[in-house]
This record gives C-alpha cells, structure tokens and sequence, in this order.
C-alpha cells in the first residue's frame, strides 16, 4: 500500500499591515477638511476623533500638530482644535499664483502631444460623469489634475513642484465654490473643454486667455461677489 501524501499545513493568512494610527487620523481629518465635512468654524474634540478612528488620544494630538503646521487648523489647550476657513488672503494669493504657474503652462503646452489631448479628453469626460453622480470632491479632484496635466507637461520641474504645493487649498476652494455656486459645476467643464479646444488648436494665447478667465472667475465666486 502507498503511503498517504504528508498533510499540508493551512497557509495562514498574511495580516494587513495598517498605517500608523497618527496618519490614519491625520489622513481622516484632512480629508474632512478638503471635501468640507469638517468647514470652517468647526470645534473638533480629541475625543470625539479618537473615537471616530478608533485609536487612542496621543496619535490624534500628533496628528492635530501636524495639521496645525499646515494651516488647516488651530490648537486650542483643553478645548480642542478649530477647524480654520478659508481667508480673503489666502483666496487671493492662490488665484494669483495659479495665474502665474498656468498662464505659462498653457502657453508651453502649445503645440501638444496626443498624449497630453488623449489624457485631457479623458479628465473632461469623468469631470462630466462625477458631475452627474454629484460626488462635488471627486469632481473637484478632477477639476485639479485637468490643471496639473498641463503644468507637468509645460518642463518645468519647478513650476510643477510649487503647483503641486497648492493642491490642498484647491481642493479646498473648489468644493466650497461648487457648493455654494451649483451652477459652476457644468460652467467649469465647458471652461475646461474650450482650454482643451484651444491648446488642440495650437492656439498659446487662446488657451492663456481661456486658463485667466477661468481661474479668476474662483476668486469672484468664492468671495460671494457674484454668481
């Protein structure tokens, strides 16, 4: 007679390793932040974060400092942390840096690759699609890399990296825009499909014009100055 085959041992599944609890809480306050579930002037207790990621006090104050560093929010001793709205400063500086970083990029995205149109189109599209879901922070996070396409392909290594520092106060801005101006969802698509009309045309001074009336628009409509 043969000898049964030796059992095999159960494989034993691998456990997911998590992030450390100060990011995961970092991460989930920051979120709140951008897509505005926590907005401006709100109080948020490290009891009642802890509580909602499911860790202990000390990782949320570490997280709390990191986001105070940021501009996010304010410390306050034995009362908790505030929520920190979106000043008229703070409006008007990322309005005029955009202008700089993408007026520029517009014009060296001039003539443009197939791959750059291809992947515009693209973001365009699922601009559209978002839009009609109504999920306003993915659409604003849509919103953004339609932006930063253009300014990665402009080959300005520098240029990108200090664009790319503004991705947090844009994400910001635009869900905020588009919760108070609905209207500016549709608005902004057709903005954006005309950039792409002109930068397809190999029009560079078309395709500035285009990037300065829409990114100036934000400033007027986030200050609630118009509609």
């Amino acid at each position: 007679m043969s000898s049964a085959p030796p059992a095999t041992s159960p494989v034993s599944a691998v456990p997911v390793k998590q992030p450390p609890a100060a990011d995961r809480v970092y991460s989930h306050i920051k979120q709140g932040v951008l897509d505005r579930h926590y907005q401006g002037g709100t109080l948020l207790t490290e009891g009642e974060l802890a509580e909602a990621v499911g860790v202990s006090r000390t990782p949320v104050r570490e997280a709390l400092l990191k986001l105070e560093v940021e501009g996010l929010i304010k410390l306050y001793p034995k009362k908790g942390a505030l929520v920190l709205a979106v000043s008229a400063q703070e409006i008007s500086d990322v309005v005029e840096t955009r202008l700089l970083v993408e007026e520029f990029a517009a014009r060296k995205a001039v003539p443009a690759s197939a791959r750059l149109i291809a992947r515009l189109e693209e973001l365009v599209e699922e601009q559209r699609r978002l839009a009609e879901e109504g999920d306003l922070a993915a659409v604003a996070v849509t919103d953004r890399c339609f932006h930063a396409e253009i300014v990665r392909n402009a080959g300005n290594e520098i240029l990108s990296k200090l664009y790319d520092q503004l991705r947090d106060r844009q994400l910001r801005m635009g869900v905020a825009v588009m919760e108070a101006h609905p209207e500016r969802v549709e608005t902004s698509i057709v903005e954006h499909a005309e950039l792409l009309e002109s930068i397809r045309a190999g029009d560079a001074e078309a395709a500035a014009r285009c990037v300065r009336a829409h990114v100036s628009r934000v400033k007027v409509l986030i200050r609630g100055e118009a509609r």
